[in-house]
């Protein structure tokens, strides 16, 4: 008993590891439009975001249970909290990697894709729910496609509304709404990501006997919140000026239009207890605006890496968590 609970502790730290990077990694999605445009103080924007994040993260669960039982199921499997241990060691690995070179990759594929790696390699094909893995790839696939979409109508709309309005005015104001959609941002972001490493502790939970069906514990949706806000008040710069800058030159109106397409497609996933990638959701809504704005504006060869980024995250860490399943245990 001992031993499993020593176990199942480095799970919870390594979990709330997870979600702590996660927060300074993922910072960048909710204030880098905001920074950039000068509409909040860097340090206001990640204190905004912190607080915001923690609240979103604390009003739901749908897809944490989702995370937790649609992959594979926990009661099933013999090993799963040896499987979870590699998922998230897998996950931080490319996390950090991705932060270190200031590349804004997703933390919901990191983690999907490990899980999966993880159970494949450690249980078998038969373990792995190929019917919710598929929903949820579907998920992550059309989200940032919604988006972009989304972010050009929008732009296109917020163009045809002011074009008869002076630009200095126009942007001032939308200056002052960008701390609204930077706050919404935020809080969108806390009700899908923190949920995710709310879903992996309860599916260890199950897996351990300790729980016997797919609801999440007050103190892990505590835990997970505090940890995802401790991040978000960390900050993560590289990503911030990879997203605030280097795609296109953001002006407030710009801002907007992409920081409420993102939360609203984020939000909309939550919803339906789907997780999504919200580094996805808002480059692509950023990547949207910029079109609208002007095609050649945005730096496609920048939004290139990114995408290549997308595609291999999920194999990358697919078989470096079947790896440690199999080396470690």
């Amino acid at each position: 008993m001992e031993t499993s609970m020593l176990v199942l502790g480095l799970v919870v730290f390594l979990a709330l590891a997870f979600d702590f990077i996660n927060g300074f990694h993922d910072t960048a999605n909710a204030i880098a439009t905001s920074v950039s445009t000068r509409a909040l103080k860097p340090r206001t924007a990640i204190l905004l975001a912190a607080s915001m994040n923690f609240v979103g993260a604390m009003m739901f669960t749908g897809v944490a249970k989702t995370i937790g039982g649609k992959v594979a199921d926990p009661a099933t499997l013999d090993n799963g909290i040896q499987i979870v241990i590699a998922t998230l060691i897998a996950a931080i690995i490319w996390n950090l990697v991705t932060w270190w070179f200031g590349i804004p990759s997703s933390s919901s594929h990191a983690l999907i894709g490990a899980l999966a790696g993880g159970v494949f390699a450690g249980a078998g094909s038969d373990a792995l729910n190929y019917g919710g893995f598929r929903d949820i790839i579907l998920a992550l696939i059309l989200s940032p496609l919604i988006a972009f979409i989304g972010g050009y109508l929008i732009m296109q709309l917020l163009k045809v509304i002011f074009a008869k309005r002076s630009p200095h005015t126009v942007n001032k104001g939308f200056r002052s709404m960008q701390i609204f959609t930077a706050a919404l941002q935020s809080f969108t972001h806390g009700t899908n990501d923190a949920q995710k490493a709310m879903g992996i502790i309860t599916f260890a939970l199950v897996a351990s006997d300790r729980l016997q069906e797919m609801e999440v514990p007050f103190w892990v949706k505590l835990s997970a919140a505090t940890a995802m806000a401790l991040g978000t008040s960390v900050g993560g710069w590289k990503i911030i000026k990879t997203m605030g800058t280097k795609i296109f030159k953001i002006e407030p109106i710009n801002g907007f239009a992409a920081d409420f397409t993102g939360a609203s497609v984020i939000f909309g996933a939550t919803l339906l207890h789907l997780p999504i990638s919200t580094t996805h959701a808002i480059t692509s809504a950023i990547l949207g605006v910029g079109s609208a704005k002007r095609f050649s504006a945005v730096k496609w060869s920048l939004a290139g890496r990114i995408v290549i980024t997308w595609f291999i995250t999920i194999p990358i860490t697919a078989l470096l968590s079947g790896l440690l399943v199999t080396l470690l245990f």
